[in-house]
């Protein structure tokens, strides 16, 4: 990574990554969805002088999006692309730490966000860019896809504010939940299903209602999300450290139950992201051998579970966002990026399910 004026409390460097995933792949029309992007930002005045949109572009929300779809339509990939610069602006609001943004706000705006998502014409949000650029996208979202789709967006962005409105509580009450608590609840917030919706439509495919919905299926996209959410905790751990209380993430959350530093604690984070990144390669190549008359849409499924856990560790490892923190440099640097090293085998042996019931059910689907 490069240099900072403050360490980072992880240590000098981030520890391997177990991800026997294809990787770096990335959309062939990345640097025009990049650009048109950025030119709806522009024209919607997103964000409201230069820093702020130094930081906005800083996300490399283009670069997350091409990468965790590879394929698919450039039209859906560029709205899914708008939306996520857009997420990442209401997230800094959330983790911003000010004052103002205590659970109650976070809540409010999160239900009225909702309601503007079913229906783009109910005025519940204040007069601005932000609402005006969300209102856009709601439209377009609406046009582009089917019901059923939109009602799984739907849910996906409330799993995202649901998690989001957890976190902010423990940060108000001053507490730092428990392990199982947290590996329950705090992944939520990294939005799954939100950006999984856009990865079908992209590619239009459209899994039968009861075969996306099975326990196993259902089981797999939660240890997706899970290993996403545990590597973001540790790409961005840097960006949110000044914070106190400690912000909410698996880091913290362990080294408070061990009575430990937040770089004594990275080890046991990663050896329960990997115990789950185990348990992923297993069950998707379960269901990928169970296959039957969906297999072509399911196999392409699973592929794609797959880009999106590997497209975001590529992704997070060349955000500025994370690499040049905002809490450290003034504007991001835009050749900053970590050093990802991968390993070849997982951080921990065995493949028992680890001792916490919000995590444990998900071996149930495992055969054998």
């Amino acid at each position: 990574m490069t240099a900072s004026p403050r360490p980072s409390l992880l240590g000098t460097r981030l520890p391997s990554f177990y991800c026997p995933l294809e990787r770096d792949l990335v959309h062939p029309e990345a640097k025009q969805v990049e650009a048109r992007a950025v030119e709806w930002l522009d024209a919607f005045g997103l964000y409201p002088d230069a820093a702020e949109r130094a930081w906005g572009l800083a996300t490399h929300s283009a670069d997350f999006s091409c990468r965790i779809i590879p394929d698919g339509k450039v039209e859906a990939l560029l709205l899914f692309t708008e939306w996520n610069y857009w997420a990442n602006a209401v997230d800094d609001w959330q983790d911003s730490g000010s004052d103002e943004v205590g659970t109650g706000a976070v809540v409010e705006h999160g239900a009225r966000l909702l309601r503007t998502m079913e229906d783009p014409g109910v005025s519940l949000l204040p007069e601005g860019p932000m609402t005006r650029a969300l209102v856009d996208l709601v439209s377009r979202t609406h046009a582009m896809l089917t019901p059923y789709e939109l009602r799984r967006f739907v849910e996906g962005t409330r799993d995202w504010l649901l998690g989001a409105a957890w976190r902010a509580a423990q940060a108000e009450t001053g507490t730092m939940p428990g392990l199982n608590d947290f590996v329950a609840m705090g992944p939520l917030a990294n939005g799954t299903r939100f950006s999984l919706t856009w990865s079908d439509v992209a590619r239009a495919d459209r899994l039968p209602a009861d075969v996306r919905c099975s326990p196993a299926l259902t089981a797999l996209t939660d240890a997706a999300g899970f290993v996403v959410s545990a590597d973001n905790d540790l790409f961005s751990y840097d960006k949110d450290d000044h914070l106190e209380p400690r912000e909410v993430n698996l880091v913290n959350v362990l080294a408070h139950q061990e009575n430990c530093s937040p770089a004594e604690a990275v080890p046991l984070a990663v050896a329960l992201r990997d115990r789950v990144m185990g348990l992923f390669i297993r069950l998707r190549a379960q269901l990928e051998d169970d296959a039957d008359g969906a297999a072509g849409e399911l196999r392409r499924h699973l592929a794609a579970l797959g880009h999106y856990v590997a497209g975001s560790i590529a992704w997070q490892s060349r955000a500025p966002r994370y690499a040049s923190p905002r809490n450290r440099y003034e504007l991001p640097l835009a050749e900053a990026r970590f050093a990802v090293r991968f390993a070849d085998t997982p951080g921990v042996a065995g493949i028992d399910p680890p001792d916490l019931p919000a995590l444990a059910s998900w071996w149930q689907q495992v055969r054998g």
